[in-house]
């Protein structure tokens, strides 16, 4: 898509055209694509309107009904905040105090949005054309006032704001970017972004170097549902804590250090896996604490304790059998359990599941849960059960 068929998806044909996408996409493409030329809608419209008609249904997870109204690049969607997320990090902001912050690499336009709702004024700056002209629709479709302005982000006068926020593209093309030197903004210019205005907030990659935390700064992991979605290091008076882990959408946090020990014991009657933002944040330590729990290695993540305390900062499993680790031995504990369908999660291993399941060879009926980690230093299996919250 480039910026002119934006425009025209904005205009009452292009409006007819989305409609119709709507109804015909998820299906077979070229049949799609013949419904809306049968309609009349040139061959380059109809395209984009069913690439928008795609992307709005796989937007939903991110943005919920809203996402049936604005408008999408690839990238942009893959790099977009999810709207529960964007929205708590706005609302910590305003609670501050701040009152006008800058986006710089707004992207679709994610958070601006989320910061906006939140009743702060907002200066939205993306570098590329077609990306700065879908934030801006996107404010505009749902009645935001969002200036949004195409411009490189490292020439923005920051003395006009309060606050900033920087997500820096992470993709080069089709390509994600790991290395920090390579996004845009480059990292030298997001992380001096601290030292030149008071209240600044940094989205990153959940798996950015804790090495790369400013001085003084809070890093905060964020799962949502489970999953692992962002780091975000808070500046300034933004700063509580060296380290937390929060949780949604219970709104769980745990915080800390990040370089608290952990006691190491022997394996107990039930495993805890932490969530992955407790990982992350190095937090574990932390959470062993809250459940009178130990780790059996202390280089695994796994907590150990003698009775299970249910909660959305770890999945519990009861343990029902320990094994120095050996495909012989592990094949005949899991025959004599009847095990069947096997899920296998690891830590420490280098074991591939599906590898193990092939010379494991089961054919019992009971669906069985192996862990394979390690019990200070040496390759162990677990036989677990999972604990019901």
């Amino acid at each position: 898509m480039i910026p002119e068929l934006l425009s025209l998806l904005r205009s009452a044909e292009g409006t007819d055209a989305l409609a119709l996408a709507d109804q015909v996409s998820g299906g077979d493409p070229l049949v799609a694509a013949e419904k809306l030329r049968s309609a009349g809608i040139p061959a380059d419209l109809a395209a984009a309107a069913l690439t928008q008609a795609g992307l709005r249904r796989a937007a939903t997870a991110k943005f919920g009904t809203d996402a049936a109204r604005m408008f999408f690049t690839r990238a942009g969607l893959e790099q977009a905040t999810r709207s529960a997320v964007a929205g708590r990090r706005a609302c910590r902001l305003a609670g501050a105090g701040v009152s006008t912050v800058a986006d710089l690499g707004c992207g679709v336009g994610a958070d601006a949005l989320a910061l906006a709702r939140a009743g702060l004024r907002v200066r939205a700056v993306e570098a590329d054309p077609l990306t700065a002209a879908v934030a801006r629709a996107n404010a505009e479709v749902l009645g935001l006032p969002i200036e949004v302005e195409c411009a490189d982000a490292t020439g923005f006068d920051l003395s006009t704001v309060d606050a900033v926020f920087c997500d820096p593209a992470r993709r080069r093309g089709n390509t994600r970017v790991f290395d920090p030197a390579g996004y845009s903004p480059p990292w030298e210019f997001v992380a001096g972004l601290a030292a030149r205005v008071a209240y600044t907030v940094l989205k990153l990659a959940p798996g950015i170097d804790h090495g790369l935390v400013p001085d003084g700064a809070e890093a905060e992991w964020v799962s949502v549902g489970g999953d692992l979605v962002e780091a975000t290091f808070w500046a300034g008076p933004l700063a509580t804590v060296p380290r937390r882990a929060s949780l949604l959408p219970s709104g769980l946090s745990l915080t800390g250090t990040g370089g608290a020990i952990a006691p190491v014991g022997p394996v107990r009657g039930y495993l805890a896996d932490p969530d992955p933002a407790v990982v992350r944040a190095h937090l574990v330590a932390e959470y062993a604490s809250t459940v009178d729990g130990t780790l059996a290695d202390p280089t695994i993540a796994y907590v150990y304790a003698d009775r299970p305390e249910p909660s959305p900062l770890g999945r519990w499993y009861e343990v029902l059998e320990v094994l120095p680790f050996s495909v012989k031995r592990l094949r005949a504990a899991l025959r004599e359990r009847d095990a069947g369908a096997l899920t296998v999660k690891k830590r420490g291993s280098a074991i591939e599941p599906d590898d193990l399941r092939r010379q494991l060879r089961l054919a019992g009926s009971v669906p069985t849960t192996v862990v394979l980690t390690r019990v200070a230093g040496a390759p162990t299996a677990l036989i677990v059960r999972a604990v019901r919250a």
